[in-house]
């Protein structure tokens, strides 16, 4: 039986504004208070979908989350009619208001961790929404986003959800962003990789000084547990904390892997060496042959991958064994890092090829190309088991960008935030976008 690894990407939501809301993200920080485009965006994500699906690759859409968040900002005291409740948070919290707004869902590589069958004691693709409790503003996704996964992968003898971790620091996770699995075939058994910033238990692990860990040992492992998988099908190891300091807040801004292979920055962990080692050990014991490939800091600073995004992209397998790396523009504009990829496309190793996207609305606040993306493995029977309304085809294309075009704004400030229109722009146009997908009601305007 066939298995393929799909990739579902974030559709931009239509409140993609500026907010400079996460600490530690410097990308996000540095381009905080400027317009930003919406329209711009979300046709700039489904270009890249497009094109991959163009390829030959298996590709999904995750749908976005419904902004104003009014229910949070009831939560928090305000009160009247909707229209009310956001002219009450601009005159007196204009902060929540933006942070009740945020489209960072976008980034559905923070959406959940997700084993495939091959992996998990009940044989079943397991499916764990990430809390994401660093950030108030990323901390109100999880209840849609399971909703959304649920409506996706709604087969319950394929499929297992399970709500997000405790939302305490000790339990804090930011999903498939700290999370790669190594496989020979995605449809055998593989080894899950989990990178942790902290523990919070065990002073043992040296911590960052200047931004925050945001994914612990514990939630790590507590997932490895919901999720039924085996101790020598898992690895843990931490992100070196300096790293963390230098704008590295998670591990897909220094690492990136797939299949048998990991491509890594020589900063990116502590005790590599035993890492790798383990990897590899534990590969090979399912039949695997484990390879790495490490971007000496010689060739490519840490203040280079952060600025270029160098790893926030995706390795995509092809046919013939090579590797395909997707990278946003940035990369192109860094002349160390454009040339480091030129030597290493030229050197017949395992990654053959580069392609280019723009995707700048989402680099200027602070993801990629593999922040926009959530990993499925899934064979033939799982893939069919699937909502077949979120796989990208041709004509889903064409009715998403004509959806986009409709409803989305082409500028957006801070003080559009405070425009109740735009709450009503949002829901017309998400209401809309359930019936594309055939989701069906997982926005809370629609279920209350």
């Amino acid at each position: 039986m066939k298995s393929y690894e799909v990739n579902f990407d974030g559709l931009v939501g239509p409140t993609h504004n500026y907010g400079g809301l996460s600490y530690g993200n410097v990308a996000s920080q540095s381009n905080s208070q400027q317009s930003s485009n919406p329209k711009e965006a979300a046709l700039q994500g489904l270009a890249k979908m497009k094109a991959l699906m163009d390829m030959g690759f298996q590709q999904g859409v995750l749908a976005p989350q419904e902004r104003p968040d009014v229910a949070a900002l009831r939560r928090l005291g305000f009160s009247g009619t909707d229209a009310q409740v956001i002219e009450r948070a601009a005159k007196e919290a204009m902060p929540l208001l933006v942070a009740s707004c945020s489209a960072s869902s976008m980034w559905v590589a923070n959406a959940a961790t997700v084993s495939p069958s091959a992996d998990t004691a009940d044989g079943r693709v397991h499916f764990t929404a990430a809390n994401l409790n660093c950030k108030y503003h990323r901390s109100i996704e999880h209840p849609t986003t399971s909703r959304v996964l649920g409506a996706m992968f709604a087969n319950q003898q394929h499929f297992a959800h399970h709500a997000a971790l405790p939302a305490v620091v000790q339990f804090g996770d930011e999903g498939a962003a700290n999370h790669t699995r190594f496989c020979r075939e995605y449809g055998e058994a593989g080894v899950e990789f989990f990178v942790f910033g902290r523990s919070a238990f065990d002073n043992r692990f040296p911590a960052p000084q200047k931004y925050p860990a945001r994914q612990t040992l514990e939630a790590s492992q507590a997932v490895a547990r919901l999720h039924g998988l085996r101790d020598e099908g898992v690895v843990y190891a931490q992100q070196n904390p300096n790293v963390i300091d230098q704008g590295v807040f998670h591990n897909d801004v220094i690492a990136v892997g797939n299949g048998e292979v990991l491509f890594y920055h020589e900063d990116a962990f502590l005790e590599t060496d035993k890492m790798l080692a383990e990897l590899q050990g534990k590969l090979a014991k399912v039949g695997g042959n484990f390879q790495s490939v490490c971007v000496p800091r010689s060739a490519v600073t840490v203040d280079d991958a952060v600025r270029s995004y160098l790893f926030n992209s995706q390795l995509l397998s092809r046919p013939d064994g090579s590797m395909l790396l997707i990278v946003p523009q940035e990369c192109q504009a860094n002349e160390r890092v454009w040339a480091y990829l030129q030597s290493l496309t030229s050197s017949g190793g395992l990654i053959r090829e580069v392609k280019v996207f723009d995707l700048k609305q989402s680099m200027q606040n602070g993801g990629g190309p593999a922040c926009l993306r959530l990993r499925v493995a899934l064979n033939e029977t799982e893939l069919a088991a699937v909502n077949p309304g979120v796989i990208m085809t041709a004509p889903l294309y064409g009715s998403l960008t004509a959806w986009v075009e409709k409803h989305y704004r082409d500028r957006l400030s801070e003080t559009d935030l405070a425009d109740p229109q735009l709450l009503l722009e949002c829901r017309t146009a998400l209401d809309e976008l359930t019936q594309i997908l055939k989701l069906g009601a997982v926005y809370p305007f629609q279920i209350n």
